[in-house]
């Protein structure tokens, strides 16, 4: 680990600034540009669940759900539909803070619109519990508004504006049945100039009933003398996709399929967007549900027929597309290659982008070090569901659907109990944890099943490790009273590599003391996705109890191959 500091000494003496401009990140997982022209589906094989995007002259923007990950609403940039990178978040903690200090699983953030207006971007998203929310930012790495409430409610998600030739703002949105008792349903409002409050009552503008039933997720747009509605309908693991039209934003609206599953293995394709390019062509992004891999974003083209969309591979011309897996890549002269970021140094005194907290986060976690590391405290353990109310747990979405994911740590303990390690994290979830016992180390696995209806944690001790270094205070620094009256409490470290490696919805666990030779850890884990999102890993440190120094972990590096 002490090769870092002379990294950031470097940077010191040299006067660049302590964080540098990170280098555009190549995935060793996944890559969706083949290289010669074609990409292959999905674009993003990571939960970026109901994506919505936008192009400003050649440059594409994209955000996502992001529920009660924090920080949410991430923002990814590309220059060509294809390769994407993360370069911000609009939503830095979430509101109430009283209420996202601890997880909120399946709260906060859902399907979420990005647009660009007057030299503005303006992110709206529905809060279930809350109602219409909005952020705002003059460029789109931020910095960005704290979030307003446009329409206070409970039940409506799914909101998408649009500011039409004549200056008009409307905003249709969905319902959700679990808070307003009825779903379905698509609603539209008129909105102030500004897109700030509300100044028409709700209209229902379309009826999913029983065959467009859970129709959701719709985004507005204003095409060639039409109001348009894209929206998708039948669910995330089984539905497909529509396109609206009405002459006018409160309708009637006529309904049309033009997308589906058809004969592909791409099972309800789902929820997305339209991207007209600066070069005139049309595109579509949506999502597909991987089960525990989450909600990956798929890219299709989009042809206008008979003046209705139709989107991907409409081989019977009956106006339905069904997706491709393969498929040339949107005009353009970009020759970048990037992806989203996994791997990650810790050099830089900044996290990842990829990393997310499950609650608002508080300093006492942890934070970056000046030594080229980030080290995580002990949180207090919670009573009840166990990591599962952690909220400091620091974790990244699954990258691809099969990877080894390595990190390097130091794990320091003070007091018997006290643990971290790596984590993979769902409504079932496993850790391969260090805690201390005595003077030395337990390696630990802890597994949980059903946490979201109160399933308890069980362990298992796997092993027992001799501690890489004990702390000893020199007698000269020891008064009469040692060591009672020392400021500091003596701790045991641990230097490990601790591996997570997923395949086909299956994860297994390993560790080494050496980084060559690697020890199968536990139980084969299969598993299950979150509350609206797909499993995720990362890193864990807790302790028992409330009292005493807390101990922490040190992570030299997180490594996905």
């Amino acid at each position: 680990m002490k090769k870092k500091a002379l990294f950031l000494t470097l940077l010191l003496c040299t006067g660049v600034g302590l964080i540098p401009v990170p280098a555009q990140y190549h995935s060793k997982v996944w890559d969706p540009d083949l290289g010669n022209g074609m990409y292959k589906n999905p674009v993003l094989f990571a939960d970026y669940s109901d994506p919505d995007a936008i192009a400003v002259g050649d440059d594409y923007y994209l955000t996502a759900s992001s529920f009660n990950c924090i920080p949410g609403l991430p923002i990814l940039h590309s220059k060509d539909l294809v390769n994407w990178e993360i370069i911000g978040y609009a939503l830095n903690r979430q509101q109430p803070d009283s209420l996202f200090s601890k997880p909120q699983h399946g709260k906060g953030v859902w399907a979420p619109s990005i647009r660009y207006h007057k030299g503005e971007y303006l992110i709206y998203w529905g809060d279930p519990d809350q109602g219409i929310m909005r952020v705002r930012a003059r460029q789109p790495q931020g910095p960005w508004s704290e979030p307003e409430c446009v329409i206070a409610g409970k039940g409506m998600i799914d909101s998408c504006p649009l500011w039409d030739e004549s200056g008009h703002c409307y905003l249709v949105n969905g319902w959700a049945g679990s808070r307003a008792g009825f779903n379905s349903v698509l609603t539209m409002w008129e909105l102030s100039a500004d897109g700030s409050h509300a100044i028409s009552a709700p209209r229902i503008v379309y009826d999913g009933g029983q065959v467009n039933h859970t129709t959701e997720g719709p985004k507005l747009y204003h095409h060639d003398g039409w109001y348009w509605i894209l929206c998708p309908a039948g669910g995330v693991e089984r539905g497909w996709q529509l396109a609206m039209r009405s002459r006018t934003p409160f309708g009637p609206y006529e309904a049309r399929t033009v997308m589906h599953q058809g004969h592909t293995d791409i099972n309800g394709p789902h929820q997305g967007a339209w991207v007209h390019t600066a070069l005139g062509e049309d595109w579509f992004l949506h999502f597909n549900d991987r089960n525990a891999y989450g909600r990956v974003v798929y890219l299709q083209p989009m042809a206008w027929k008979g003046g209705w969309p139709v989107i991907g591979n409409d081989k019977d011309g009956d106006g339905c597309g069904e997706p491709y897996t393969t498929w040339r890549k949107p005009k353009g002269n970009s020759k970048t290659r990037v992806n989203p970021q996994e791997s990650d140094e810790f050099n830089t005194g900044e996290l990842g982008l990829q990393w997310q907290w499950q609650a608002n986060y508080n300093p006492l976690w942890g934070m970056p070090t000046a030594n080229g590391t980030l080290r995580l405290y002990n949180a207090d353990e919670l009573p009840g569901n166990g990591l599962w109310q952690a909220g400091n747990l620091l974790l990244q979405k699954l990258p691809a659907p099969k990877f080894t994911a390595t990190a390097k740590v130091r794990i320091s303990a003070k007091s018997d109990g006290q643990y971290a390690g790596v984590v993979v994290m769902g409504m079932n979830y496993q850790a391969l944890v260090c805690r201390r016992k005595g003077k030395k180390f337990e390696l630990l696995q802890i597994n949980c099943k059903d946490a979201d209806r109160q399933g308890k944690e069980t362990e298992k001790i796997l092993a027992t490790l001799e501690p890489t270094e004990v702390d000893t205070i020199p007698k000269d620094r020891c008064p009469e009273v040692c060591p009672s009256a020392l400021p500091y409490s003596p701790a045991i470290h641990e230097d490990i590599y601790l591996r997570i490696s997923i395949d086909k919805g299956q994860a297994r666990f390993a560790y080494s003391l050496d980084n060559k030779h690697y020890r199968a850890a536990g139980d084969v884990f299969t598993l299950r996705k979150g509350k609206w999102i797909g499993a995720k890993m990362g890193l864990v440190s807790m302790r028992p109890g409330t009292t005493g120094n807390r101990g922490w972990m040190d992570v030299d590096w997180f490594r996905v191959e």
